[in-house]
């Protein structure tokens, strides 16, 4: 259940002092080509005409999701290169070829339209495009299209859409086209189509095969279909209840239903300059939440039908205030950063939902179909800050999720000849290590990938985003059912993953760092650092349970066969762990060996575009100190109060310049610390970068999906880098240092239950808001 703190009782305490009570109506007006954008521009983002090569890009940026599911904003009709895909969370086949893995499943595009006129096809490649907008409205999370089109014989129709998936009921899509004909009467037909046939996303990795499930019940109405995903038998069903409403009358569709697709038809006359409107409620489920989806998503919709899409317009635009109301950050003097945050925030509020707590989000959220909708350390360290202090209920959801993973991620440390739990790189449904054996390079050598073996820091980015959730929330019950052995469980691991040197100190060797340019290397200072401070988090939560929960710690300690003074050994370990830190420069060595490689002027690979390891060759990356992405500069900011202000400076202007900045996950930290540090030029250039991943496409791979870690990082630069949000003993502080040209910054944050409104335009402290 979500919590009411963020959930107002009416749509109406969703509102800002002074706003009135207009402005987040249902049903805002649609946004006319050339016209100005109703509201305040800074909650659109709009693309303007069509650019068949930009087509994939578009279809991520403006995609609409709510957590269950999500689709790309593929035009209705599609194009040359539409790449139209629903994507619903949890829901992964597996191809039969050797060495597959799972992935997250392409469903059909459940709004696909075919409109004829007088036998002519309205269609963006035949007859003239007069005018075109795609708009999506954040702050209503709806996406709006208008277009005039002329077809040779020269009748003019003029379309709206608008689609939603609801945020207040996360089983539905909704889809309202009002069709005009300008200049002319005449027959149309219309045609709605749920496809498998339609052409998905072009993927390196052809998504798993979708079957047909036969549909026993015989009912024609509601229109329906249910897909057999292979190689897990997963199913995923869509209904539809549709109607429209011409010739001052509603008409029901002629529906025909094959075994791989329901179409709906409709034929009529048209009056001219006379409006006819098509509503489309799909209802999806899967066999994740019903025994029968196809018979749960009729249900469904049959609970709803058509009549009902005002009424869920509004449920739905009510849930998105409510949750703005928690998440917006306001940025006075700068409209582009401005767009940029709320873009970040409107994705990452579509990608969670709060109510399935085996599921995570996966790197390209549900926007597309890259990295086969799996789940990385991103969640916990780019993404989850978002969730911890603007929705409590969904950062919980993302833990318990490796709370339910913990056997998989037991089964994994144990295979490898450790204790404790170590959690699989890359994970689906069941936390099993789904990372793929080798990769075909852009030059076609094929390269093995080892991250799925060596990248074990993801185990001490679960255990952070655990502590960082509980101090933030202080849900002890999270802490008792479900936190505390993941810290414990994360601990024993790395007690178990390093060995003693004859220097008496502990050592990490075989790892890959989040550097991901140099592979099995030995005493990676990130790994080393977090596992330190994993090792004494896991005895911080022992005695805590000791002495404050002691039936709890009896449960763990048997179930879990803790051994007498096996906590206590973790601090032992902590203590005596290799960190690679030089008290004389101040500096910590990335990795052991590090500081003997080949140095690199990154400035003389600009400006070429493409990854340093591309440009120079991969075995030469390898034997440089070229940086993939924020490494050392990453635990500077995990870790900010255990380091004095000297060491941050230093290890940050000696790494960042090495820094290829290869990731997307990259940029943001690096602005993140930049301002923390008052290099607010190399910050606020660094924000750019960040903010350019999708909406300026700028390492060239949005056609795949947004990037959700640098999203979840671009909302940490504002709140953590430029607002210089921390948390003391005495909690929230600020220490703010704001880019030229940003006047204010404001922004709401939860804190042990409360909801403070935190503004750097001359207050130096939160104060608690209404």
């Amino acid at each position: 259940m979500e919590s009411p703190l963020n959930h107002p009782a009416t749509p109406e305490a969703g509102r800002r002092p002074g706003e009135p009570a207009s402005a987040a109506p249902a049903s805002p007006p649609p946004p006319e080509p050339g016209a100005p954008l109703p509201g305040d521009h800074r909650w659109w983002l709009v693309e303007e005409g069509f650019d068949l090569a930009r087509e994939h890009e578009v279809e991520s940026l403006l995609a609409i999701s709510n957590g269950y599911l999500g689709t790309r904003a593929s035009l209705a009709e599609g194009s040359e290169l539409s790449a139209p895909a629903t994507f619903v969370a949890g829901i992964y086949g597996r191809r039969s070829e050797p060495g597959a893995v799972p992935a997250l499943v392409t469903a059909p595009d459940a709004l696909r339209l075919r409109l004829v006129v007088e036998g002519e096809a309205v269609a963006l490649d035949h007859g003239e495009t007069l005018e075109h907008r795609r708009a999506l409205d954040m702050r209503r999370g709806v996406l709006w299209r208008v277009w005039r089109h002329r077809t040779p014989a020269g009748r003019i129709t003029r379309i709206r859409e608008r689609r939603l998936a609801s945020l207040a009921d996360r089983h539905v899509l909704l889809q309202v086209v009002e069709l005009v004909p300008e200049n002319y009467g005449g027959r149309i037909e219309l045609e709605s189509r749920i496809d498998v046939a339609v052409p998905v996303q072009p993927l390196a990795v052809p998504p798993p095969a979708l079957t047909p499930v036969p549909d026993a019940s015989g009912a024609a109405s509601p229109a329906r279909l249910a897909l057999r995903a292979e190689g897990t038998g997963a199913v995923v069903a869509f209904a539809v209840d549709s109607s429209l409403d011409a010739d001052g009358r509603r008409l029901a569709p002629q529906i025909e239903a094959s075994g791989s697709s329901v179409v709906e038809r409709w034929s009529f006359t048209a009056e001219i300059g006379r409006p006819c409107r098509l509503t489309r409620v799909i209802a999806v489920h899967t066999s994740r939440d019903a025994a029968s989806p196809a018979a749960a998503a009729a249900e469904h919709v049959a609970r709803l039908g058509a009549a009902a899409a005002e009424r869920i317009q509004r449920a739905h635009v009510a849930a998105w205030r409510a949750r703005w109301q928690g998440a917006d950050v306001v940025i006075d003097g700068d409209d582009d950063a401005q767009r940029a945050v709320r873009f970040a925030c409107y994705h990452l509020i579509g990608a969670a939902d709060p109510g399935d707590e085996r599921v995570s989000i996966g790197a390209r959220l549900l926007t597309g179909g890259v990295y086969m909708g799996h789940v990385f350390w991103d969640v916990e360290v780019y993404m989850l800050p978002f969730y911890i202090y603007t929705h409590p209920p969904s950062a919980r959801a993302l833990l318990m999720y490796r709370y339910h993973t913990l056997p998989a991620a037991r089964a994994k440390a144990r295979a490898l000849g450790w204790r404790g739990a170590l959690y699989a790189w890359e994970s689906a449904l069941t936390g099993e290590e789904t990372t793929p054996s080798a990769v075909v390079a852009p030059d076609g050598v094929v390269v093995p990938i080892r991250n799925g073996e060596q990248e074990n820091h993801i185990s001490a980015a679960v255990a952070y985003g655990v502590w960082q959730y509980w101090r933030a929330t202080g849900d002890d019950a999270f802490f008792l059912d479900a936190g505390a052995e993941i810290l414990l469980e994360t601990a024993r691991f790395w007690a178990s993953r390093g060995e003693w040197g004859e220097d008496g100190l502990y050592h990490i060797r075989h790892v890959i760092g989040p550097d991901e340019y140099h592979e099995d290397v030995d005493d990676s200072a990130y790994t080393n650092v977090m596992a330190q401070w994993n090792l004494e988090r896991g005895l911080e939560a022992a005695r805590l349970l000791r002495e404050r929960w002691p039936e709890r710690w009896r449960v763990l300690e048997d179930r879990l066969g803790i051994e007498p003074g096996e906590p206590e050994s973790w601090g032992d370990i902590a203590a005596a762990m290799y960190t690679g830190f030089d008290p004389d420069t101040g500096l910590f060595e990335q990795f052991r060996g590090y500081h003997d490689l080949e140095e690199v002027d990154l400035s003389a690979l600009e400006p070429s575009a493409g990854p340093a390891d591309i440009l120079l060759g991969r075995e030469r990356t390898m034997r440089s100190k070229v940086i993939k992405q924020a490494d050392v500069v990453l635990l500077l900011y995990l870790l900010w109060d255990r380091f004095p202000p000297e060491v941050r400076r230093a290890n940050f202007r000696y790494y960042e310049p090495r820094c290829a900045n290869g990731s997307s996950l990259s940029p943001s930290i690096h602005a993140l610390v930049a301002a923390r540090l008052g290099e607010m030029e190399l910050a606020q250039r660094y924000w750019r970068q960040a903010a350019e991943i999708d909406l300026a496409n700028n390492m060239g791979n949005a056609a795949g999906g947004v990037h959700g870690a640098a999203l979840g990082g671009l909302w940490q630069a504002a709140v953590f880098g430029f607002a210089g949000l921390r948390f003391g003993e005495r909690g929230p502080e600020l220490e703010p240092h704001l880019p030229p040209g940003w006047r204010a910054l404001r922004f709401p944050i939860c804190w042990r239950g409360r909801r403070l409104r935190v503004s750097t335009d001359g207050a130096t402290r939160p104060e608690e808001g209404p």
